[in-house]
């Protein structure tokens, strides 16, 4: 297994985690689109690497992924994935939380750290399309986060043989504080700022579920308060507070069962020590512990000639479940 050694002159976390913006500003292809509507008159848009009608994609196995918070196809670390792994042999397909693939969602709800309703919709239907394919899930930030929720409730039956999970913010009530500290403010910012408008697209349908006015959306300024204001109780969840204890994926990694890898930094700067385990994890989960990073960067190899380190690693570790 290769070791990530991060590239000289971009070791620094701030780096590490902003560079991928600079160094890939366009898709490396685009995706074949479908909607795919849900049960209670709503819609979750994917993105496949390939049509999944043609007959050699019926037959390959599947890398499915699940994007961070405010992320989509046109993130730089998913385009990036869903090509390395297709380059590979594999299908790949990404699900767009609610209202992140470039459209309003229909409905008031939106998505959250700990919302699995929507992925086991998703998941329900690949299996019934794809029923016989070996099925990995990569789960991003929140959504490795919500991966951990999904797979600790589903260990039973969870639809897909294995799973990793990258950057995860495993303990919320941290992570919110985090960020609002030092040079993390400008993820904050950035992040707050992309759900405000998700959120002031939708105003009339929040007004209606919340009361909140379109002044008072525009005023949130902390991820907390946006999560207080609107995600908790939006979702069923008495306060931020509460969100955090019950979706925070942390002491439920005890409880997955299935084959589950977890890449995390030591140095990324949405995070503290909290979301690292203190407690003995079960053989199933392969626990990667890395020095440097960043959230979500890994960029390894040089300025010249940098490396997504990740999709290097991913396709070759799965490559047995071909």
């Amino acid at each position: 297994m290769t070791q990530f050694i991060p590239a000289v002159g971009i070791k620094n976390p701030h780096l590490q985690t902003i560079a991928p913006r600079f160094m890939r500003k366009k898709a490396l292809f685009e995706p074949i689109w479908q909607t795919l509507d849900t049960a209670d008159g709503d819609f979750v848009d994917l993105a496949w690497s390939e049509d999944p009608l043609s007959e050699a994609a019926k037959n390959k196995p599947v890398f499915i992924l699940f994007h961070g918070l405010e992320g989509s196809f046109y993130s730089p670390y998913a385009n990036g994935l869903m090509q390395a792994f297709a380059k590979q042999g594999w299908l790949s397909v990404m699900m767009h939380f609610r209202g992140c693939s470039g459209k309003p969602n229909n409905l008031a709800r939106a998505y959250h750290s700990g919302e699995i309703d929507d992925a086991r919709y998703f998941l329900n239907y690949l299996n019934m399309r794809l029923p016989n394919n070996p099925k990995v899930a990569v789960g991003i930030s929140l959504g490795g986060n919500m991966l951990a929720n999904y797979l600790a409730h589903y260990k039973e039956n969870p639809l897909i043989d294995a799973a990793t999970i990258v950057s995860a913010p495993l303990d919320l009530s941290s992570c919110s504080e985090r960020i609002e500290q030092g040079f993390s403010k400008v993820y904050r910012r950035y992040l707050v700022s992309s759900l405000k408008k998700s959120a002031l697209h939708k105003h009339r349908l929040l007004k209606g579920e919340l009361g909140l006015s379109y002044k008072r959306i525009k005023r949130i300024s902390k991820l907390y308060e946006f999560d207080e204001l609107i995600t908790a109780p939006l979702h069923g969840f008495e306060d931020a507070k509460n969100y955090y204890q019950q979706c925070s994926g942390l002491h439920k990694l005890q409880e997955i069962t299935l084959p589950l890898q977890i890449i995390h930094a030591k140095d990324d700067p949405f995070m503290t020590q909290a979301v690292i385990p203190s407690f003995v994890l079960p053989d199933n989960i392969d626990y990667r512990l890395l020095d440097h990073g960043g959230h979500v960067g890994f960029i390894s190899g040089s300025l010249k000639n940098p490396d997504f380190w990740l999709e290097q690693m991913l396709p070759a570790y799965y490559q047995s479940l071909k």
